[in-house]
């Protein structure tokens, strides 16, 4: 055990973030001392603008915005930061864990892109590297990964990881309206920022399910090894026949692996409306892991926000602290990867579809269409056919499949979108069951 008389805190961002987090390590001050057993003292935040108007709890002595004054100060032991995004950020990690400081994160980006280099890095240098607060907000996921299911082989991995586009897609089942109204409503709430392109897109959760893949299987999983898409193209038809057919659609994170290769994709999918993640509406979030021991255990909470982000960032600098109190190096090793896996491509995946299309009202269309899904040993399991317009001699045809592979499937698509009698292949969504 360290005689140590106090902690040093850096704090790199003092936004929605970083502002909560310094108001919990100033208004909690003795709480903490108690648990660490030392006390936790903020020294220097670092900040772009020094003009800016602060919360008068935080000690405008406290800020700079000189990077080379903020590392030399030798009194801080933990760095966090919260600045968010790749640049200067991950400059600053790889500066904080060089110079011999701990670190804790709530960068996802950073860790998605550079956790193998950072937490080698961390090791090289005996400090810890901590990021629970990168992927489900105040949600414990990381760190029960890392203790609690060690002994699991996981098997797959179905999450709900983005409060935004639950929001937004909770809207259009609910209220009947299309993405654009939806999102408008969610920029107005503040669940979306003015540029929301990396949640629509789902960009955000690919970086969180790149870093739960590789520690769940062991493997390097990278962000541009998922597979993508966003809901832009979902319209509130999508969710009528949803309903009829006994499902919900939610944006959803999914890996699995098997002896060979590991799947990773994040895109809208149908789910049956009676499944959990079906029910977990607005900017929660859910992730539901699959162990050959412990069987599908769900985790479940506030994914994003300043007070269940806070969380886990302070709960990560009270388990540093501890370590360095205790006197013991890094309270983190690096990922331990296992040689031998390789990413699946898309192209191989099977699942299930959802086909939405417009066609010209007249006898034998869907036999054509049937000939070439069958061409492709593509089975379909349903068929619904509505709005008939007389006018135009236009209806609409759901189909919804067996279980098939990727590339069949948009083979099959591409024939299908040039004949004749069909007038527009409106959507398509995955399936899991």
């Amino acid at each position: 055990m360290m005689d140590k008389k106090e902690i040093g805190i850096g704090l790199m961002g003092l936004g929605v973030i970083g502002g909560q987090v310094a108001k919990v390590l100033i208004s909690k001050a003795g709480v903490l001392a108690e648990q660490v057993s030392c006390p936790l003292l903020l020294r220097k935040v670092m900040v772009r603008d020094l003009s800016k108007e602060r919360s008068p709890e935080i000690d405008s002595q406290l800020l700079t915005t000189d990077a080379d004054d903020f590392f030399a100060d030798p009194k801080i032991d933990i760095v966090i930061e919260v600045i968010g995004g790749e640049t200067p950020a991950l400059q600053y990690l790889k500066r904080a864990i060089s110079g011999g400081k701990h670190v804790v994160t709530a960068n996802k980006e950073v860790i998605a892109k550079h956790g193998v280099e950072l937490l080698a890095l961390a090791q090289q240098h005996g400090v810890g590297l901590n990021y629970e607060a990168a992927v489900g907000g105040g949600i414990p996921l990381i760190a029960p990964f890392r203790y609690d299911l060690v002994a699991n082989r996981i098997n797959g991995i179905f999450a709900i990881i983005n409060g935004t586009t639950n929001y937004i897609l909770t809207k259009m089942a609910k209220d009947g309206v299309d993405f654009p109204s939806a999102l408008k409503r969610a920029q107005e709430l503040g669940y979306a920022e003015p540029n929301p392109k990396n949640d629509v897109e789902g960009i955000d959760a690919a970086y969180k399910l790149a870093i739960l893949a590789s520690l769940a299987f062991q493997a390097q999983v990278r962000p541009e090894d998922i597979h993508c898409e966003g809901i832009a193209r979902l319209s509130s038809r999508d969710f009528q026949y949803a309903r009829e057919l006994g499902f919900a659609i939610k944006l959803l994170a999914i890996a699995k692996q098997d002896d060979k290769s590991i799947e990773v994709r994040v895109h809208p999918v149908f789910i049956p409306d009676d499944s959990f993640l079906a029910k977990v509406e607005g900017a929660y979030n859910a992730v539901l892991i699959d162990g050959d021991l412990v069987g599908k255990v769900l985790f479940f909470g506030q994914g994003a926000g300043a007070l269940p982000t806070s969380s886990a960032v302070i709960a990560d600098v009270i388990s540093t602290a501890r370590d360095i109190v205790r006197g013991v190096g890094g309270g983190i090793v690096g990922w331990k990867l296992q040689p031998g896996k390789v990413i699946k491509p898309m192209s191989e995946v099977k699942t299930r579809y959802y086909l939405r299309m417009n066609v010209v009202d007249r006898p034998g269309v869907l036999a054509q269409i049937a000939r070439i899904l069958g061409d492709h040993k593509i089975s379909i399991s349903s068929v619904i056919q509505k709005l008939v317009d007389s006018a135009t001699r236009s209806a609409e045809i759901v189909i919804m499949t067996h279980l098939a592979k990727e590339a069949a499937m948009q083979q099959a698509l591409g024939e299908v979108a040039h004949l004749a009698v069909v007038k527009k292949i409106s959507n398509f969504v995955r399936v899991e069951v």
